[in-house]
């Protein structure tokens, strides 16, 4: 698998397709990082294998990478969803990235909306064990056993926006959290400003979280955050019928409406 990325990659170079592969490296402790490979030589130093977790579609909305040139990032079926839902929300354009798509079958390039949307339909979002579990234990739970589950989790939170940081869809160049003049969400790591912080983004992330899992992984004391956006936008997909990381021209969930819609206010 690996050395059929690494072959891929440098063909991509070699010809000139791409200027920058976006891949994963090794790091210390055994752990992998993002590498940013600019010449066909370079993609020895490519590692693929049960480590590599982060979503690096993140990097793709950077003004740093764009002035890179074109590129090919390495990407598993969640991260192939979430630069399907960055296409959709304007913030790439279909074509301007090679997507190099990793899964049991091998390699395959995507360069278009339809090879995207093609892949992901066949990869559609499927939750790990242990997280379906803690998501039927909370389904059984009263308002008020939620409330005392996420009181519990939170209080470990710190407010290091490692979450933020890890999602490819918490592009905004300053966000909501940034703001003090009028502050909208209170910037101290206490209980008010903890989940004022976290559920004002699970709201943001309503209809767009792809469920990569990325904002879990990232969290240096094992929050499991990711539950509160995977959530949200299961919500979205029940209530309205629309599904994440699936198509690059669909709407936003939130900021469109059909005339047909249950609730009376939209007529």
């Amino acid at each position: 698998m690996v050395e059929s990325l690494k072959q891929a990659a440098a063909d991509l170079l070699a010809a000139g397709t791409v200027n920058v592969v976006i891949g994963y490296g090794e790091g210390t402790s055994r752990r992998v990082r993002p590498v940013f490979v600019r010449e066909a030589d370079g993609v020895s130093s490519l590692v693929f294998d049960e480590r590599c977790k982060a979503n690096l579609a993140v990097y793709l909305t950077k003004p740093e990478i764009g002035k890179m040139g074109k590129a090919a990032i390495v990407a598993r079926p969640p991260v192939v969803r979430s630069i399907i839902q960055l296409i959709a929300e304007h913030q790439l354009s279909a074509g301007t990235v090679v997507v190099l798509a990793v899964d049991e079958a091998g390699v395959r390039s995507l360069t278009d909306a339809s090879s995207l949307e093609a892949f992901a339909a066949g990869h559609p979002p499927e939750l790990p064990p242990p997280t379906r579990r803690i998501m039927d234990s909370l389904a059984g739970m009263s308002v008020n056993e939620r409330r005392s589950f996420w009181d519990d989790e939170l209080s470990r939170c710190f407010k290091c926006y490692a979450c933020r940081a890890a999602c490819p869809l918490c592009y905004c160049d300053r966000c909501i959290t940034d703001d003090n003049q009028p502050q909208w969400v209170c910037v101290a790591a206490h209980g008010i400003g903890i989940v004022e912080w976290h559920f004002n983004r699970a709201m943001h992330m309503a209809g767009r979280c792809v469920q990569c899992g990325a904002c879990t992984t990232a969290c240096p004391v094992g929050i499991p955050i990711g539950l509160l956006t995977v959530v949200a936008t299961q919500a979205t997909e029940r209530e309205f019928g629309y599904q994440a990381g699936m198509k690059c021209d669909a709407p936003a969930a939130l900021s469109s409406f059909k005339t047909e819609d249950k609730e009376s206010f939209i007529q």
